[in-house]
């Protein structure tokens, strides 16, 4: 075991102690820590073997013996510094999202866990490694040195991605599918039909029930109804029309899609002041914390249509089924517009698209040129949109000089405006245009910030002064931050709402009311359907917690 390896291990062990943007309980910062030293050993192993092939002058003696004493010395003092103040840092962090302190305990666990961790990583190089050496003395037998050393490795190499991708990596993703498949509830499990024929998967439906899965079936039969709506607003109010179309409903995307247009026209959607188009999530959940809150602003006179494409949970489907999402939110979108473009102006809806995570990923895709220009759609509602987004990235760098990262000035405001936890979008340098666009994006929230080229420099945000959810000690380093980064992407979903991923009614609210312009609405009808929404996800505009993690 080489010494300079570790030492440069526990420098990354040291520097993983600091704040990211979700706070990281012991466990999972060990695990994290204990990642780091295995990749600085690894790391500084790779670098060894190659000044060494390159037969590059080494210290030796005396000064190689003082040179390890004084690396030994920094690296350790920075350890201990990171360590005193890592709980500080965390619990800077869990103030400001209102979590729990973690206590003084923390460190021990922290220890253990990162020791366990890189215990199981070295094992697992040394194993690599010895079958390296057990390969490479095979073939010595019969070729040259050099020519068995390079042969070895590639052969290891394709081994282990055997091993991984057509072997583990495949068979967990094939259970993972089949375990959210029958998390849909399809065909012989679904419950009994929604009795009123004006709902999406009754008896008079187009749309086959047992088909749509449980995302959908949730999504049009939970959400507020006339009677709720009306009194909350004090007025008559109609049914929302909800029209989900589950993936098992159809064989191809444009079938779906043109499934959801057919329901659309029985339930006669186009004669509502409002259709939203929007996309869900992996799994196919949708959000009810952004529907509910909608549909009591514009007195039930609404319509909403989506349509299926993944049973995976979004990070999953991010990676494998990319290319669905983006097929299926396009065709849809497509099939809607096309149709709502032959109705006459003054008598068709106000058409929005909309989505959430990967959802607003899809849903900006298909909201494409032809969907802005040349009679456009009335605007978009993008909410906790991923950075891989091509329209997201366009418009970030598209920003005034001067605004933040995280909560950007796009032009005067009449275009695009962006909302969070503590701006609603309301505040602009000009009136709206003919088309609004509102972004809602939480600072704290890596699946927006994350930036794949942290390996090496730091994302934009980080050179600015930190958002009021985000630590003031965060500090970038590199491969670290790239590496806590993306941790926080996992953590997210976790995190309290109205920070990291976790999107909840209330902030959902006012871009809602920004976007779509409800008639006669006023400040205080946006207070009352904010107090209406503060019990905590539990009633009314109901984005249940346990509901965040199905994105």
């Amino acid at each position: 075991m080489s010494l300079p390896c570790i030492l440069l291990g526990l420098l990354f062990f040291a520097a993983s102690l600091t704040p990211s943007l979700i706070p990281r309980g012991p466990l999972v910062q060990g695990i994290l820590g204990g990642i780091l030293v295995a990749l600085g050993y690894l790391l500084g192993r790779v670098i060894e073997l190659v000044w060494l092939a390159a037969d590059l002058p080494r210290m030796l003696g005396r000064p190689a013996l003082g040179g390890k004493v004084i690396f030994a010395a920094l690296v350790a003092g920075f350890a201990i510094w990171a360590l005193t103040f890592s709980l500080e840092w965390q619990n800077e962090i869990r103030a400001k999202m209102g979590m729990e302190l973690a206590d003084a305990k923390h460190l021990v666990q922290i220890l253990l866990a990162g020791a366990g961790t890189f215990a199981v990583f070295f094992l697992i190089g040394a194993l690599v490694a010895a079958l390296f050496r057990w390969i490479r003395g095979r073939f010595y037998r019969f070729m040259p040195p050099r020519r068995a050393n390079v042969l070895g490795v590639v052969t290891v190499a394709l081994i282990i991605f055997v091993v991984t991708r057509d072997g583990i990596f495949d068979r967990v993703v094939r259970g993972l599918d089949e375990s959210y498949e029958a998390a849909q509830m399809l065909f012989d499990v679904a419950p009994a039909l929604p009795e009123r024929p004006d709902q999406a998967g009754s008896e008079a439906s187009l749309i086959d029930w047992a088909a749509m899965g449980q995302p959908g079936r949730d999504f049009v039969l939970d959400g507020p109804n006339a009677k709720a709506i009306s009194a909350f607003t004090g007025k008559p109010a109609m049914n929302p029309i909800r029209v989900y179309v589950g993936r098992a409903n159809g064989e191809t995307p444009m079938e779906r899609a043109e499934l959801a247009l057919a329901e659309l026209q029985r339930l006669n959607a186009f004669d509502r002041e409002v259709l939203i188009v929007t996309s869900p999530t992996g799994t196919g959940w949708m959000d009810p914390g952004s529907h509910d809150p909608v549909e009591y602003m514009h007195n039930g006179d609404i319509a909403t249509v989506s349509v299926q494409y993944s049973y995976l949970q979004s990070p999953l489907a991010l990676v494998l089924e990319t290319r669905t999402g983006l097929d299926q939110a396009t065709v849809l979108l497509e099939v809607v517009h096309k149709y709502w473009r032959t109705l006459p102006k003054d008598r068709r809806p106000r058409l929005y698209a909309h989505g959430l995570s990967l959802g607003a990923w899809s849903s900006m895709y298909a909201t494409n040129l032809f969907r802005l220009v040349d009679d456009p759609i009335d605007g978009a509602f993008w909410a906790g949109p991923p950075f891989p987004s091509r329209f997201w990235q366009h418009v970030q760098h598209a920003r005034e000089p001067g605004s933040p990262w995280v909560l950007p000035t796009i032009g005067s405001g009449s275009f695009v405006r962006y909302s969070s936890h503590f701006s609603d979008a309301s505040q602009a340098g000009s009136d709206w245009g003919d088309m609004r666009i509102v972004f809602l994006q939480y600072s704290s929230d890596p699946i927006v910030f994350y930036d794949p080229l942290s390996v090496w420099r730091a994302p934009p945000w980080m050179n600015e002064p930190p958002a009021e959810d985000v630590s003031k000690h965060l500090v970038f380093v590199p491969v670290v931050t790239h590496f806590q980064l993306a941790l926080d992407m996992a953590l997210s979903f976790g995190a309290p709402p109205g920070h990291g991923h976790a999107y909840f009614a209330q902030d959902y609210i006012s871009p809602w009311v920004e976007v779509t312009a409800p008639k006669n609405w006023t400040v205080v009808d946006t207070k009352r359907l904010k107090a209406h929404c503060n019990v905590g996800f539990q009633f009314g505009c109901r984005n249940r917690r346990k509901d965040a993690n199905q994105v």
